[in-house]
């Protein structure tokens, strides 16, 4: 029979293990303090609508029940990835109003590119915050963040220790490669390709030598199956695969996942101590917009919001939420009763639910290149 003292013993024991674990559990929740994205209106939280304010229903319709500054009918999967790392969704660097930055923040800005939009490259209608700028708003802002540290900081900002424990995520690139694709053709588009993934991978090496070691890079989606693509890029049927996508484009984009992918191994190689992670989040879409009825949807090549029904419903006059007299009527692009039966939003854009497919393969380390589970790092 056990004793009294026995029993003391070991119930002090497990109240020690108890305490110990909890006390593990707490500060093991997750390895990264902070996330810093680069992009453009795929992971774009609200940056460019803070400098150019005019965004309007039905925008947001389904998550937010409002216009909050994304291009979707909901959630991004950058913010999927702050949900899952138990943090809050990434105020956008630009928003002067209304922002905590003390676990990271989104440089992210619709219609951005990776190389300067002013060179003759592109035509108008893209974004001033190339990656290039971006970049620059990241340095000044850990600069400034560590100056208003050593002199009390705000409760607004990270502490400096921050920036070395951050996943820094980029999802930028689909503007560099649509943006003359209609005009100049997927083979002129192709030759500036190698420059595009040049310029991420000298970016990834300059915030690696302020302190950055942890990096994520998606990949470019297949823009091939995008309603806005196969309504403005001239073609034959000839032209589209047995899903309906453009061969050629769809060709191009795997030219540059490839490039990508060994882009960022050898930069793997090159930065010591540092992980850089290449996503095939191309690979998850495709099989949303192939085999949409696999995943619980109804519509893969067709925009829930747009104008100009079948197939495609988008017209390239008439983009999701505007209204405008063509022919004799006014007419209104508006959105369907039901985005998650849908791969694409806008036409341009994935909606919640494809957005969270995706997230899901990202999160399991199923398209992750070399493997990286962060459900294994951090709490869901």
């Amino acid at each position: 029979m056990v004793s009294v003292q026995n029993r003391r013993i070991v119930f002090s024991f497990l109240l020690l293990i108890i305490v110990v674990f909890s006390s593990y559990k707490a500060d093991s929740e997750c390895d990264f303090k902070a996330i810093y994205n680069f992009g453009d209106s795929n992971s774009d939280t609200g940056g460019f609508w803070a400098a150019f304010p005019a965004q309007s229903g039905p925008w947001g319709m389904t998550y937010f029940k409002k216009p909050v500054g994304r291009a979707s009918d909901g959630r991004l999967i950058i913010d999927f990835l702050a949900e899952s790392l138990g943090m809050p969704f990434l105020s956008p660097y630009l928003q002067s109003i209304g922002s905590d930055f003390r676990q990271g923040a989104n440089f992210a800005t619709l219609a951005s590119t990776v190389l300067l939009p002013n060179t003759s490259l592109f035509v108008t209608g893209v974004s001033p915050f190339s990656l290039a700028i971006q970049l620059n708003q990241m340095k000044h802002f850990k600069v400034k963040a560590d100056e208003l540290n050593r002199a009390g900081g705000l409760h607004i900002l990270p502490p400096s220790n921050v920036f070395g424990k951050s996943l820094y995520t980029f999802y930028i690139g689909q503007n560099d490669f649509t943006s003359n694709l209609a005009s100049t053709g997927v083979d002129r588009v192709k030759q500036y390709l190698p420059q595009v993934i040049g310029q991420i991978a000298g970016t990834i090496k300059e915030i690696h030598g302020i302190g950055g070691r942890t990096f994520l890079v998606l990949n470019l989606a297949p823009v091939g199956c995008y309603p806005a693509i196969l309504t403005g890029y001239t073609h034959n049927v000839s032209d589209l695969d047995q899903f309906g996508c453009l061969i050629s484009v769809n060709k191009a984009v795997k030219y540059y996942n490839a490039l990508l992918k060994k882009t960022l191994s050898e930069t793997r190689t090159e930065l010591k101590n540092t992980t850089i992670i290449y996503l095939d989040t191309h690979k998850v879409l495709l099989d949303l917009f192939q085999h949409p009825k696999s995943y619980g949807m109804k519509h893969g090549t067709k925009a829930c919001c747009g104008y100009g029904g079948r197939p495609y419903n988008f017209d390239q006059k008439l983009f999701c939420g505007n209204t405008k007299v063509i022919g004799n009527s006014t007419v209104t692009a508006k959105a369907c009763r039901d985005p998650h039966n849908y791969v694409s939003w806008d036409g341009i854009h994935a909606t919640e639910a494809a957005n969270h497919r995706i997230s899901m393969a990202i999160l399991d380390g199923s398209i992750s290149d070399p493997p990286f589970t962060l459900n294994n790092l951090c709490r869901s």
